[in-house]
């Protein structure tokens, strides 16, 4: 999955495909060898999210450290900049049924803080789409 991710595949299919397109060098990759869709999507769906989030956050604390001392704004602040939005992503309901947004419709909204001195999120969360982003 992390090789999807960092090649920008659209699908675990297209995933796959690339994957076996390189079938020779799947050893320089660390990956012993293709697996099937069926294995893939049972990992994907019995993997918890909590791996990624922890992964995420250490890799934000990392980039912070790394642009300390950066100030791309043109105005000098003792204290941070910060950017707020949220987007919506729709998800299949029939995938994701936990996801539920409106009838037949399922997504989640995404909430994050970026910090503008660096483009390094501070914050993000995940939540229900019908969350108003006041309440957030």
């Amino acid at each position: 999955m992390a090789f999807g991710q960092l090649t920008h595949r659209e699908s675990i299919t297209d995933t796959l495909i690339c994957l076996k397109a390189n079938a020779g060098k799947m050893y320089h990759l660390g990956i012993g060898e293709v697996v099937s869709v069926s294995t893939l999507t049972r990992a994907n769906a019995n993997r918890p999210y909590i791996i990624y989030e922890q992964l995420a956050m250490q890799l934000i604390k990392e980039a912070k450290a790394l642009y300390v001392d950066d100030d791309a704004l043109d105005i000098s602040l003792k204290g941070g900049v910060f950017a707020i939005d949220s987007t919506t992503i729709d998800v299949c309901l029939s995938a994701f049924f936990w996801a539920s947004f409106r009838t037949g419709k399922g997504g989640i909204k995404l909430h994050t803080q970026l910090d503008l001195k660096t483009s390094i999120p501070e914050f993000i969360l995940f939540s229900n789409a019908s969350l108003h982003d006041v309440t957030c």
